[in-house]
């Protein structure tokens, strides 16, 4: 990593830092689309030469950000065996999610369905609904809420929480899932949240944490980075500081996450053994190649495992998961 102080010659609103508005800047790092390879331009990424908040640096505009998320960015499942297997993995470590959620759901006593934005193809939706709960899903693209309809049989609409389809008040919980670093401005997401949900209603997110152990061995090369589709790179204090100022108190952090943690690990190591990047990449592979691809990326995800319960046992997991209460 390099670390280079930078004033910006022409200050813009948007040059800013989003979290305390400071000018001044490091440069850390240059990286590229690892994981989906939509460009093969570099990108920086700095550090707020006050608050330490991580970023891209300049944000790209929104019509050059559509350009890096391809087609099916979501998961939809297929109908052969390893789409099979996929899904049945996948369904296998939400369950840390899920059980997550249902805590917060058990303790609030605010009256509504959950809301989950940025709902993708809805599999985790449709795994709250399944153990009886009311859910309804939020994504900005129409062929991920109609997946989620048709696929997961769960409620979802096209839109984003900017502009809200819905009355205040209306939720018990709302959750985003690796949202909030793909947004030009998370902080407004948040405050939309906090009108959204019913007095003593749930917030629940969760973030790759910048202050992680896979950060500090991988750079720029660490899957939680994901330049140039992540705007905003978070530690967990960064996340608990925006949370807090805007109205939520912090009442549960989980460090990690059996679907993130190793699999992201694995990724950093090999971006190309990735089974979504394979897919979302178009590599042209047999029923048979792509099924041995998939059990070598499951075994090196399975090799990064104890390491990832280390590292979040000392709270420097790569994910930070958050319920916070509304106060």
């Amino acid at each position: 990593m390099t670390e280079e102080a930078v004033e910006p010659d022409v200050i813009r609103e948007a040059d800013l830092c989003p979290a305390c508005g400071c000018a001044s800047l490091r440069t850390l790092f240059y990286g590229t689309d690892r994981l989906f390879a939509t460009t093969t331009n570099f990108f920086e990424v700095v550090e707020c030469a006050d608050c330490r908040l991580m970023r891209l640096f300049p944000q790209p505009t929104a019509a050059e950000l559509n350009k890096y998320y391809p087609p099916h960015y979501w998961f939809a499942p297929g109908t052969d065996a390893a789409s099979r297997a996929e899904d049945f993995y996948r369904r296998l470590v939400l369950g840390d999610h899920v059980r997550f959620v249902e805590r917060a759901i058990e303790k609030t006593t605010a009256p509504g369905p959950l809301l989950d934005v940025g709902c993708g193809g809805g599999l985790f939706l449709r795994l709250l609904r399944e153990r009886g709960h009311k859910v309804l899903g939020l994504d900005f693209s129409m062929e991920a809420a109609l997946t989620a309809w048709n696929v997961n049989r769960v409620p979802a609409m096209c839109g984003t929480l900017s502009k809200p389809p819905f009355r205040p008040a209306a939720f018990s919980v709302i959750t985003m899932f690796h949202l909030l670093e793909h947004l030009y401005d998370p902080a407004g997401y948040v405050e939309e949240a906090y009108k959204l949900l019913a007095p003593d209603g749930r917030l629940v997110i969760q973030v790759p944490n910048a202050a992680s152990w896979q950060f500090l061995l991988f750079g720029q090369n660490w899957n939680g980075i994901d330049i140039p589709r992540h705007l905003v790179n978070f530690r967990e204090k960064d996340i608990v500081a925006l949370l807090e100022s805007r109205g939520f108190e912090i009442l549960r952090r989980k460090h990690f996450s059996l679907r993130d943690n190793p699999a992201g690990m694995a990724t950093s190591i090999s971006a190309a053994l990735d089974p979504m990047s394979r897919r979302v990449r178009q590599v042209p592979e047999t029923p048979s190649i792509r099924l041995i691809k998939d059990g070598i990326y499951f075994g090196l995800t399975l090799l990064c495992l104890p390491f990832t319960l280390i590292e979040a046992a000392c709270r420097a997991g790569s994910t930070i998961m958050i319920e916070a209460r509304k106060k």
